[in-house]
């Protein structure tokens, strides 16, 4: 099924919090958002059967420009947290998806650069980052869900 001329968003994504090892966070800001909305980069699964790790490493070289797929140098950093959010579409937002379909599976990934970056964004997507330390970015974001996976960090960071 179909939006027109675009398929139906998969009401499945990730969340990948980048950082370094010192805990900073990489936070990119929305585009298509009315207010100030920072967040970690996030996106949905192409196919239903993408691999989830695949979805994570696409979505951080869309976002960002920071390759992390199979083969890359970074590719042994980008790890899965084996946890999940469920959250509510926000209405506006909800045309992107099949009728009917109201909330979101979000998997949660972390990936450890060596150091402080200057991502390359998708200006249609992004159009500002910065680099904080971790509770001050997730006191930065929007999303409920991104901050308390940001307060999540020091955990998995180990």
């Amino acid at each position: 099924m179909t939006t027109g001329t675009r398929p139906w968003k998969i009401p499945e994504s990730v969340l990948v919090v980048i950082h370094t090892p010192a805990l900073d966070v990489l936070l990119i800001r929305r585009a298509d958002a009315e207010t100030d909305f920072w967040q970690s980069v996030t996106g949905s699964k192409d196919l239903a059967d993408e691999p989830l790790a695949l979805t994570a490493a696409r979505e951080v070289a869309e976002e960002t420009g920071v390759q992390c797929g199979a083969g890359t140098p970074l590719a042994s950093r980008l790890v899965d947290w084996g946890l999940t959010n469920v959250y509510e579409i926000y209405p506006r937002w909800r045309a992107r998806y099949a009728p009917g379909v109201t909330h979101n599976t979000e998997h949660l990934f972390g990936l450890c650069v060596p150091e402080r970056l200057t991502p390359v964004l998708a200006p249609r997507e992004h159009t500002d980052w910065r680099w904080l330390p971790y509770r001050d970015a997730a006191g930065a974001c929007f999303s409920p869900s991104n901050a308390e996976a940001i307060l999540l960090l020091p955990e998995f960071a180990r």
